[in-house]
């Protein structure tokens, strides 16, 4: 059976929280957040996600941090975002192949989103994720299963 952890960072409505739940559920993964991942722990597991919110068009800061810190590795990961906006993966499918990941999935939604001028008109995508979007999040995780 493989082995799986879903590495987060969800700021400010949880948006990326539930996805990562959801995903978590589906693979019976370990959850952890960005900041708190320790790298000798995480490579321990078969199959990686990683995930944020997006923040001017890239992943939150942590998530790079954290994946700075790894060493080459030969393993599977996944990506997964929430956003305002459309899907933008920025460049963390790049620099994981860097690493030496092979990045086997790609997940998206929308978010609820209040940044800047957005918060005068109450934002953007409220109630993003919805429960369909946490079903997808689960299709694709199962997927990630047949993958591996």
């Amino acid at each position: 059976m493989t082995k799986s952890v879903v590495v987060y960072t969800s700021v400010h409505h949880g948006n990326t929280k539930r996805i990562a739940e959801a995903i978590a559920e589906a693979l019976g993964a370990k959850l952890v957040k960005a900041d708190e991942a320790e790298p000798s722990s995480i490579l321990k597991f078969d199959l990686i996600g990683f995930g944020s919110g997006i923040y001017m068009f890239n992943y939150h800061r942590s998530v790079f941090d954290l994946i700075e810190k790894l060493p080459k590795v030969k393993k599977k990961a996944f990506v997964f975002s929430t956003s305002g906006s459309g899907k933008i993966q920025g460049n963390l499918k790049e620099r994981l192949e860097e690493k030496g990941f092979e990045v086997i999935g790609e997940f998206h939604c929308k978010g609820w989103d209040t940044v800047g001028p957005l918060k005068l008109i109450g934002g953007i995508n409220k109630g993003k994720p919805d429960e369909r979007d946490l079903e997808r999040a689960r299709e694709f995780a199962r997927s990630l299963k047949r993958k591996v």
